[in-house]
């Protein structure tokens, strides 16, 4: 067994992730560091590590099986917390059979045309500027639209959602009380939206939640709320980042650009690709370790938290040859961006249905799109957990 190591904050994920992923994984591929909410946390970088961790029962994510310590995390509320990244089977699974049986394949493709829709309405809106913040005005817009019309919340509401979303991803050092002033909103606001749907149900996500079955079993008032918050938190942020990384990776590789407006066809492989390369999800939601676990040589000890480097597997050259290349051709497929195993997202095919659509839009419309700024000056959300561009400056 290896010794573990001194906690180290490794300040390198946030300056240079990648070249950090890789000196990790040729020399410490299972390492002790210093997690973000400060405590103790491992760190697994290969991808045959993490692919295999992701899928194993010994690595819990329910917080119960936490050591004393170990991990302090955000403070949610019972309403917000009781949802599927904090459950491990048999709840996990009962919680995600009723999702899918109302999160069908046909809901989903249902908002094709509404996605294409608002991206084309979004990029009218800037057409005649010549130059606009992708992120501000397109990356983030797109799928707060698309998430509350999945879930059915009010137009005049939209606004608030992409402020809460903000508030909780990256918040303000000057404001320490607006977290939490964000949770009790957002409670509020889904208690009184899912009282709203069960007297007068429509065709929404929520709705058919609300009524769900399965054998008899339906989702507890909690559930409702903490699913529902879920499905807002993961369907905006990941989104966001996944489109905003996607058009950079294109403006650095501009014969993968041109290749791709030469053959649209390619979109859908595109995706993948796009999502291996530079994916939004930095890590997994943390695990616990049952037990002492021997993953990589490295032993882990019962109760310590864990985080599964999904963007370095990406980039494992034993799993993904030539892996700092994007290659629009290459067959991406078994990448873990949207993880692996009992707790791979729900909502991959949404994610990949406004990729699609965002990617494909962008590039019909602005033929000479470029960066609008030296790459020197884009700036990236403070974050170890999920990477993503605060601004995209383009000019078209």
């Amino acid at each position: 067994m290896a010794t573990p190591a001194k906690p180290d904050h490794l300040d390198g994920l946030m300056t240079d992730p990648y070249g950090t992923y890789a000196q990790l994984r040729r020399t410490a591929p299972v390492r002790r560091i210093t997690g973000p909410d400060g405590t103790p946390a491992w760190l697994v970088t290969r991808y045959a590590d993490v692919r295999a961790a992701l899928a194993d029962q010994r690595f819990s994510v329910d917080k119960r099986h936490a050591s004393p310590g170990s991990y302090r995390g955000f403070s949610l509320p019972p309403a917000l917390d009781a949802n599927m990244l904090n459950m491990d089977p048999p709840d996990h699974t009962r919680i995600r059979r009723l999702v899918v049986k109302a999160f069908t394949k046909q809901r989903v493709e249902s908002l094709r045309a509404p996605v294409r829709r608002t991206a084309d309405e979004l990029l009218d809106a800037v057409e005649g500027a010549g130059r606009a913040d992708l992120v501000a005005a397109y990356a983030a817009p797109l799928p707060i639209t698309t998430i509350c019309d999945l879930l059915g919340v009010p137009a005049d509401h939209r606004r608030d959602f992409t402020d809460w979303t903000d508030a909780l991803i990256a918040p303000d050092p000057a404001k320490p009380d607006r977290a939490k002033e964000t949770v009790v909103a957002m409670l509020g606001f889904y208690t009184a939206l899912i009282a709203e749907k069960r007297e007068r149900p429509g065709e929404d996500l929520l709705s058919d939640l609300i009524a769900a079955r399965d054998d008899g079993d339906r989702l507890g008032e909690d559930e409702l709320t903490s699913l529902a918050f879920l499905l807002h938190f993961a369907g905006y942020e990941n989104a966001v980042q996944l489109i905003g990384n996607a058009v950079l990776a294109l403006l650095r590789h501009p014969d993968q650009l041109a290749a791709l407006r030469a053959d649209p066809a390619r979109l859908p492989g595109a995706v993948e690709e796009f999502m291996r390369y530079d994916a939004s999800a930095v890590f997994s939601i943390r695990r616990f370790a049952r037990e002492d676990v021997t993953i990589g040589g490295v032993t882990v000890p019962a109760g310590e938290t864990v985080f599964l480097g999904l963007g370095s597997a990406g980039r494992d050259p034993d799993r993904f040859p030539d892996p700092d290349r994007l290659d629009l051709t290459r067959d991406a497929s078994g990448h873990l961006a949207l993880g692996h195993g009992i707790h791979h997202c729900v909502g991959a095919p949404l994610a990949r249905l406004e990729l699609t659509t965002a990617i494909g839009a962008l590039v019909e419309r602005f033929p000479d799109l470029a960066l609008g700024v030296p790459e020197s000056e884009l700036r990236w959300r403070p974050s170890m957990r999920a990477r993503g561009l605060l601004a995209l400056p383009v000019v078209f």
